[in-house]
């Protein structure tokens, strides 16, 4: 039953505990438990709002920063990792398959403050070895959600 609680909150996080026993056939209490006991489990790490960042007049510039390190000879990838995940630009951080090993979601007001980031701070930890850095131009889906105008596009009839 939990992850059917799970995959509710993910799909809206505001569904109420009442909403979620009445979906899954539960008792309230039952949810609240559960849910509980996934937040102190650190299962749920936070609630949050998806944001299509485009319709709001603050501009943002997200970037896709791809980071060659040297493994640290007992931490491996995850000391590296753990320095990189410490800066407030760093909106998502993954170990990746691939020629580069860490691959980074930051976000800044402008592309002089993305790569102000890279090469005052990515570039100085001891460990990384190059970077690539790839700024987003225009973003369709966001969170599981298909951003404003994308949804009404269709594909052109191909005439013989």
């Amino acid at each position: 039953m939990l992850k059917e609680i799970l995959k509710i909150l993910e799909s809206d996080a505001r569904t109420t505990p009442r909403q979620i026993a009445t979906m899954t056939g539960s008792t309230v209490e039952e949810v609240n438990r559960l849910i509980s006991e996934a937040e102190k489990g650190r299962i749920i790490l936070k609630y949050k709002t998806a944001v299509n960042w485009d319709s709001v007049e603050d501009e943002q510039v997200w970037a896709l920063i791809e980071v060659k390190v040297k493994p640290e000879p007992e931490a491996g990838f995850d000391s590296i990792a753990g320095r990189i995940a410490q800066y407030e630009q760093v909106r998502s951080l993954y170990l990746a398959s691939g020629t580069y090993d860490l691959l980074l979601v930051v976000m800044g007001k402008t592309e002089r403050v993305v790569a102000d980031f890279v090469a005052q701070n990515l570039a100085h930890i001891e460990g990384v070895q190059g970077t690539v850095t790839h700024f987003v131009l225009k973003r369709y889906k966001e969170d599981g959600e298909i951003l404003e105008g994308v949804e009404g596009v269709k594909r052109q009839q191909v005439v013989l």
